[in-house]
């Protein structure tokens, strides 16, 4: 079969469409003939070499994906030939097919396309694990979400929005803005470009709190990092909770006397190992998720589409941070 393959560590431009062995359904498993996988910034991460995790070449990026399944291991009842699922692998997912544990499949509603089922699970199994779970997010909540125009952002702002919260967006450009306030923000910061000097990130922070008020913010959902972390953990306010979801613009330092002044958490937010760790409390959330997908309340927005060979540029539009909701690779038709 054919895989988008990772065969050295370098950027999008280094993968090459490549064989790789068939996969076999073995006890518990299903194979997946693979419709649809989405794009997500570990993706940038681990054909770099420069994620947590090193899979050993040659390897597929991508996590997310859909399928119809192609055939199922011994003591499979919950799946049959030919339905249709989603997914989440990890890594592995840009292939033709693919072999995953049948407990970690979900049916995708006939309504939704392969496209729309490849964009569910990380994106929002990690933002609801963020906000629920780490976050403690109850109605009347002030929440800031920086990065709020990609992926795991738009999924902060419209589960922020369920759960009752007055939501800030925080991105930047006008057209990513546009997109916040279509997700449902209450209101939407326009942030500059890091680096900046002492008295820009004055500013920033001021910005962020000027937008949360008196109180500060109770959750900032931070998907970006970097020069930007600092400005939002000063707007936090009193017994907030500061959720570590990822770094695309760097991995901050944080002044701590900030977290005493304001008794506030710092919290690490780490989806897959808490799905792992979890799996019951995680399957009780993608319940909840697909409550509210049914409910209309959540929808995954697929912006652009790329065909499987064209995988690489679909990442390279992802790291340089060009993204807007979901970015997608059609695997077949």
């Amino acid at each position: 079969m054919k895989g988008l393959l990772s065969r050295a560590p370098g950027g999008p431009e280094t993968l090459e469409i490549g064989d790789l062995p068939d996969p076999v359904a073995g006890a518990g498993e299903v194979v997946v003939a693979v419709k649809a996988c989405a794009v997500n910034y570990p993706d940038v991460l681990v054909i770099e070499d420069k994620y947590q995790f090193k899979p050993p070449r040659p390897f597929a990026p991508g996590g997310e994906f859909s399928g119809v399944v192609d055939s199922v291991g011994e003591g499979v009842t919950r799946f049959k030939v030919g339905d249709r699922v989603m997914g989440n692998t990890g890594m592995g997912g840009m292939v033709e097919r693919l072999v995953a544990q049948a407990d970690n499949l979900y049916p995708i509603p006939d309504e939704r396309s392969f496209e729309e089922g490849a964009s569910m699970l990380l994106t929002y199994g990690t933002t609801i694990h963020a906000l629920v779970d780490r976050g403690h997010i109850k109605a009347g909540d002030s929440l800031l979400v920086l990065g709020a125009a990609g992926g795991v952002g738009l999924a902060a702002v419209e589960l922020g929005k369920a759960f009752g919260a007055r939501v800030v967006g925080a991105v930047s450009s006008e057209e990513k803005a546009q997109a916040v306030r279509d997700a449902g923000a209450d209101d939407v910061i326009i942030y500059g470009r890091a680096p900046f000097s002492k008295d820009e990130s004055k500013a920033l922070a001021d910005q962020f709190k000027d937008k949360a008020g008196k109180d500060g913010f109770q959750l900032v959902y931070d998907a970006v990092g970097g020069e930007y972390a600092e400005p939002a953990l000063r707007s936090i306010g009193w017994g907030g909770r500061y959720l570590v979801v990822g770094f695309p613009a760097g991995i901050p330092k944080l002044p701590l006397n900030l977290t005493l002044l304001k008794s506030c958490d710092v919290c690490g937010v780490f989806w897959g190992a808490f799905a792992a760790r979890e799996p019951e409390r995680n399957r009780d959330n993608i319940r909840q998720l697909f409550d509210l997908w049914q409910q209309g309340r959540i929808a995954p927005r697929v912006t652009e589409v790329f065909p499987f060979e064209k995988g690489g540029e679909a990442i390279a539009k992802m790291a340089a941070r060009g993204a807007i909701g979901k970015l997608v690779v059609r695997v077949a038709a």
